[in-house]
C-alpha cells in the first residue's frame, strides 16, 4: 500500500458521518444487547439462533456458520460451546459426510428463539428503524451495501 504524502482529510460532512457511525455503533449494539440480557443471551448468540433457525434443514455446517457469522473456527467453537452447555444447540455429524460437523438448534433452543424474536425485533425497531424515515432507511441500506461490497472486494 502506498501512502500519500498528504492524506485526503475528511471534510465536515464526511467527518460528521464517520464520527456519527463510530460514536453510535457501540451504543446501539449495547442497547439492543441490554434487551436480550434478560433471556441470558447476547447479540452473538442471537445471530447463531437466526442462522440456524433460518437454515433449510435447521442445521448448518460449522464452517459455513463460521463464515456467515464472520468468526474464526476457534471463535465459533467457543460460541457454540456456550450454547451447547445450556442445551440450546447441539453438534452432530453430517449424514452425508461424517467428517463434517453440524450445529443445530435443540427443541429448547427453538423455543427460546421463538420467545426472544418478537422482543428483539421490537428493540431493533425502537432503537434504530423507528428513528429513521423511509428515505433515510433506504440510504442507510444502500450505503452499507456498497461498503460491504467494497470490503468483500478488498
Amino acid at each position: 500500500m502506498t501512502r500519500n504524502a498528504s492524506p485526503n482529510w475528511l471534510d465536515e460532512v464526511e467527518m460528521t458521518a464517520w464520527l456519527g457511525f463510530v460514536e453510535t455503533f457501540a451504543d446501539l449494539i449495547r442497547a439492543i444487547e441490554n434487551d436480550l440480557t434478560p433471556h441470558g443471551i447476547d447479540l452473538g448468540d442471537y445471530q447463531v439462533f437466526v442462522h440456524l433457525s433460518g437454515s433449510v434443514e435447521g442445521s448448518m455446517k460449522m464452517c459455513d456458520l463460521a463464515d456467515a457469522l464472520q468468526l474464526t473456527p476457534s471463535g465459533l467453537t467457543r460460541r457454540i460451546d456456550g450454547l451447547v452447555s445450556r442445551g440450546w444447540v447441539e453438534r452432530r455429524p453430517s449424514e452425508e459426510d461424517r467428517r463434517v460437523n453440524l450445529a443445530a438448534l435443540t427443541s429448547i433452543g427453538k423455543k427460546l428463539i421463538e420467545e426472544v424474536a418478537p422482543g428483539h425485533v421490537e428493540s431493533v425497531r425502537r432503537h434504530m428503524i423507528d428513528q429513521l424515515t423511509v428515505s433515510e432507511l433506504k440510504a442507510f441500506a444502500s450505503g452499507f451495501s456498497r461498503i460491504r461490497t467494497g470490503l468483500d472486494e478488498e
